[in-house]
């Protein structure tokens, strides 16, 4: 039985959207008024039953239908559409379908996956069943946005319901999820993030540290607070110093919000006032501007015509760089002493290409601006101590800091802690705070402390393959990062601002080359003390590039690894960040050759590449549990490198293979859980129910998913940019890459056969000895 559509039985209601396209965004299908006219002379006794030559079978008598599959999608002249009582039919829905509880359809649920619908034609008085898990979770999704729209009577296409998951998905990201990401710091925009979910100091008063120098700012802030006197807004500015490390530790019990860049605008008044510039976050429990997050979040984004929200961010880590010294980790108090993996120089080169040509002079200058904040990053950070090895030339994850790391879940460093604990006779909580305070000292844990924030400057927050010695490694995804760093300010300056470029900040050049010696020697040169040109950077470049291949190559495994700083050993963990060489370009042919044909299959698996080799990795158990960046879990960050990594090297297939396999996985996640788009998956069972410590993130919502995840969403626009027409369609159709390649592979084999080549291995011989 079709749920009832409450309306006065006089009237019917005509189609209030023809002018809208079936696929238009939710705010254009919704976003008009119901309109009616007089009711249809269909017999009145009937206006508010089932169609009475259907047997009814709802609720009790639900079983006597079977289980179906959803209804393809349609191309038709006359599309069928349906008139929905919205509120009464997400009752029905959810009371037929939902049989877990969590306001999502999925393929778990074990309801009868068929509905009857009231189609518009006949005023709700004939009736067509919707089938399976997808049109029903998509008919909850529709219903959802329709109620958000305020609208209680809708007429909803057919096609909204049987849309091709790819479209449907990749159209929500572009005119929806990065919607719902985007935040803004300023009085509009300061409600919404100052939320901080990873706050767990019991204290919740909305909080904005402003840097120092910034005295408009700091005003503009102070005004909001007492124009908004409900939000209680503490408005706090920081010392000159501000990554301090014992100050930052300082903050830990008051942690807020740090500012980041304004537009001076009109108030509309006569006057001036100042705008925050928009950006977007990752989404979930990550409601801040992340560093690497932001970096595949603008590829995505590029992909959408989004351009001037991505040349916005980069506008936020230069204003990072003058004011915190650094590209932060995330943009709160906490993540003050922290950086992460840095893509400043390509993201903005990226952009730049992107730029509307008209207006040279200006693109230009927000390119010097980048660049010259690139320079001082790399020089003040990079290749700064502790973070460089001045021995190898070879740079590490380092970040300064104190005490026990703040933003973790509460319990994530209590197995660490207990020893401790039992040892001076405290509780865990009473021994976290004497140690963070100074009182009792613990080198042992300090040290330990040491190579958990790099972990998490990293990026790759947790894995065996730091575990304990982080600080220490050179990593092969970090150098390569430097490397496109060299590489890109060299090119920029050489190809954009005639071979010379004057940098404005002053601060210190580090030496090069790196010797022990050099960077013993106290004296530094100014940056203000002459012009960068190419040939330099270039060098540096070349350099790197020697001291990766004589360090964290080995030729015998053909693979890339880490190397340990400390014990002056490369350690044999096999992580698919070995493959960011060939995003930055620095393998050579025959390196790029033996990573692709003799080490890609380490990693590959049904859903894309795995973070690291199940033998890497070790085994698991109680007391060994599994870490999120290792085997079996995967990560955008790692699909999107390597793709683009292969392309530059000439390997396409191999990058439309992978992209197929991760894009399936997200498609199929998408199409039977509800249009869920999570952080990660376990790419070996192809599932985003993922038990690793932090869970997984993005798939808390109810009735319809209002963000995905930022840098998933980039994967799946930036994935679609590589695979053709028939990989699009297969997809899809979630055609299996197991099903879908071997097909693809009997093709060719019948091709080839067809032609009369010879293949199999008996008779190549025999033709060679024939030759």
């Amino acid at each position: 039985m079709a749920p009832a559509v409450n309306h006065p039985a006089s009237v019917t209601f005509v189609d209030d959207h023809t002018h809208h396209h079936a696929h238009a965004d939710a705010a254009t299908y919704y976003g008009g008024v119901e309109k009616h006219s007089r009711a249809r002379t269909y017999s009145h006794s009937q206006i508010y039953t089932s169609n009475p030559r259907r047997t009814p079978a709802f609720q009790e008598d639900w079983h006597m239908r079977a289980r179906r599959l959803s209804h393809d999608e349609k191309h038709v002249s006359n599309p069928r559409r349906f008139l929905i009582d919205v509120e009464e039919t997400i009752r029905v829905v959810l009371e037929q379908e939902d049989t877990d509880g969590d306001f999502q359809i999925s393929v778990t649920d074990a309801g009868p996956k068929m509905m009857a619908l009231g189609t518009a034609t006949s005023n709700g008085f004939k009736t067509f069943d919707i089938r399976g898990t997808y049109m029903l979770s998509n008919l909850l999704q529709e219903l959802a946005l329709a109620r958000d729209h305020n609208r209680k009577r809708i007429i909803l296409d057919e096609s909204r319901l049987t849309e091709n998951p790819v479209d449907r998905l990749s159209r929500m990201i572009k005119n929806s999820f990065w919607n719902s990401l985007t935040r803004r710091i300023d009085g509009d925009g300061l409600e919404i993030i100052t939320a901080d979910p990873k706050n767990r100091t019991g204290r919740v008063q909305p909080r904005i540290y402003v840097p120092h120098g910034e005295p408009e700012m700091a005003e503009y802030y102070r005004k909001v607070a007492r124009e908004k006197p409900h939000m209680n807004l503490d408005v706090v500015v920081l010392p000159p110093k501000p990554d301090d490390p014992v100050f930052v530790k300082s903050l830990n019990s008051k942690p807020g919000l740090l500012a980041l860049a304004m537009n001076e605008v009109d108030d509309g008044k006569g006057g001036k006032t100042l705008k925050g510039i928009p950006f977007i976050v990752p989404g979930a429990r990550f409601n801040e501007l992340y560093n690497w997050d932001s970096y595949f979040i603008s590829l995505g984004l590029l992909v959408d015509g989004e351009v001037q929200m991505a040349k916005g961010m980069v506008d936020h880590f230069i204003f990072e760089i003058k004011h915190y010294n650094k590209i932060l980790n995330g943009s709160r108090s906490y993540y003050l002493c922290r950086s992460q993996p840095p893509f400043l120089t390509d993201m903005a080169l990226q952009i730049y290409n992107q730029l509307d040509r008209t207006e040279y002079e200006a693109n230009t200058a927000w390119l010097k601006r980048a660049i010259q904040a690139a320079i001082k990053e790399y020089h003040t950070v990079w290749v700064a101590e502790p973070r460089m090895d001045p021995k190898t030339g070879l740079s590490r994850f380092r970040p300064d800091g104190l005490g026990i790391p703040p933003e973790t879940e509460a319990t994530h460093f209590t197995h660490i802690l207990e020893p401790y604990a039992a040892k001076h006779g405290l509780s865990v909580l009473e021994f976290s705070e004497k140690y963070n305070n100074g009182i009792l000292k613990e080198p042992e844990l300090d040290e330990y402390f040491l190579h958990d924030r790099a972990v998490r400057e990293s990026g790759h927050d947790t894995t065996y393959r730091f575990e304990k010695r982080c600080a220490n490694l050179a990593t092969i995804d970090l150098q390569c990062l430097l490397y496109k760093y060299e590489v890109d300010i060299g090119t920029a300056i050489r190809e954009v601002f005639d071979d010379e470029l004057e940098l404005e900040e002053d601060f210190a050049l580090q030496p090069f080359p790196p010797t022990p010696e050099a960077y013993a020697n106290p004296k530094r040169e100014s940056s203000k003390s002459r012009l960068q040109n190419s040939d330099e950077w270039f060098e540096r470049a070349e350099f790197r590039r020697q001291q990766i291949d004589k360090y964290l190559w080995n030729e015998s495994k053909s693979l890339y690894f880490d190397y340990d700083t400390a014990q002056e050993q490369q350690i044999l963990y096999e992580s698919v960040t070995a493959f960011w060489a060939l995003w930055a370009g620095c393998a050579s042919d025959e390196q790029a050759y033996s990573l692709i044909t003799r080490s890609l299959k380490k990693f590959e698996v049904l859903g894309g590449l795995v973070s690291g080799t199940e033998e890497s990795r070790g085994k698991i158990s109680l007391d060994r549990p599994n870490r999120q960046w290792d085997y079996p879990y995967a990560w955008p960050p790692h699909q999107i490198m390597t793709w683009v990594g292969m392309e530059r090297y000439g390997y396409l297939d191999d990058a439309q293979r992978l992209a197929y396999r991760f894009l399936y996985m997200m498609t199929t996640a998408f199409v039977d859980f509800n249009g869920v788009v999570p952080e990660k998956f376990d790419a070996v069972k192809l599932s985003h129910l993922v038990d690793a410590e932090y869970g997984n993130q993005g798939i808390d919502f109810k009735m319809v998913p209002r963000e995905g995840f930022g840098w998933m969403n980039a994967a799946y626009q930036v994935g679609l940019s590589f695979l053709n027409i028939h990989m699009r369609r297969a997809v899809a159709t979630c055609t299996s890459p197991e099903v879908f390649f071997n097909s693809a592979a009997s093709r060719l084999s019948e091709s080839v056969a067809n032609s009369g080549a010879i293949t199999d291995p008996l008779s190549l011989a025999m033709e060679a000895l024939n030759l």
